[in-house]
């Protein structure tokens, strides 16, 4: 797990440099790293649509993804818990939350962070890890410069989610295939693009309510993958 540990230890380092560099910066130039960070964002989803809609054996499942998940984010209130959470941590409240769910969905709903840790179980290769943990490294130092030091707390949710997949892989490394991997990253691109639209200020997505559509694509896989489909 060397390749996880050293994407955990980039983002905390751009988080502590990011913050310090926060201090010196007035807001109009705050407020356009806002805008550049939701552009990407929303660029970075769009292109991860973009590029596994084509790969996708089930072109509707993404829809049927995000509907069913959103659904049971929102009666879970997945997005007001969190910013329930945020608030009490006293480090910018709503602005901390949009930073945060911001921040886990850049680091950790992406190709090289999915296939990253599936790669360094099945095969020992940390090329992606690695390479993903200089994207998040200049990533972590942005998002601090505009939301603080609380962007840290992203750091120990990527070790989780990186040492949760990589276990997986290498207990079930033949359900990992790569038309499951597919999936997810088109539902992952459109809540990445979601993100970026709540940074931009053209409408609050509620992205976390959104997080359990990420869990369809891998049921709807897997119970294909049992009947032999």
């Amino acid at each position: 797990m060397i390749g996880t540990i050293v994407n955990t230890c980039t983002i905390l380092t751009g988080s502590v440099v990011g913050s310090l560099v926060k201090r010196g910066l007035k807001e109009n130039y705050q407020s356009g790293l806002f805008t550049a960070l939701g552009l990407a964002a929303t660029g970075l989803g769009i292109n991860s649509v973009v590029q596994n809609m084509p790969k996708s054996e089930y072109p509707v499942l993404f829809i049927i993804s995000l509907a069913l998940g959103s659904f049971l984010g929102t009666m879970l209130d997945l997005d007001g818990k969190f910013h329930r959470l945020t608030n009490r941590s006293g480090s910018g409240g709503s602005r901390l939350g949009e930073g945060l769910s911001t921040a886990i969905l850049l680091f950790c709903i992406g190709s090289l962070s999915i296939l990253g840790p599936i790669n360094s179980a099945l095969y020992g290769d940390h090329t992606f890890l690695f390479t993903n943990a200089t994207l998040d490294l200049v990533t972590s130092m942005v998002l601090a410069s505009s939301y603080g030091i609380g962007i840290a707390i992203a750091a120990p949710v990527l070790f989780c989610w990186q040492g949760g997949i990589y276990l997986l892989a290498k207990v079930l490394g033949a359900f990992m295939t790569a038309r499951l991997m597919t999936e997810i990253s088109i539902v992952g691109g459109f809540l990445i693009a979601a993100s970026g639209i709540g940074i931009l200020g053209l409408k609050d997505c509620k992205t976390l309510n959104m997080l359990p559509s990420l869990l369809i694509p891998v049921l709807f896989v897997g119970l294909i993958s049992l009947l032999g489909l």
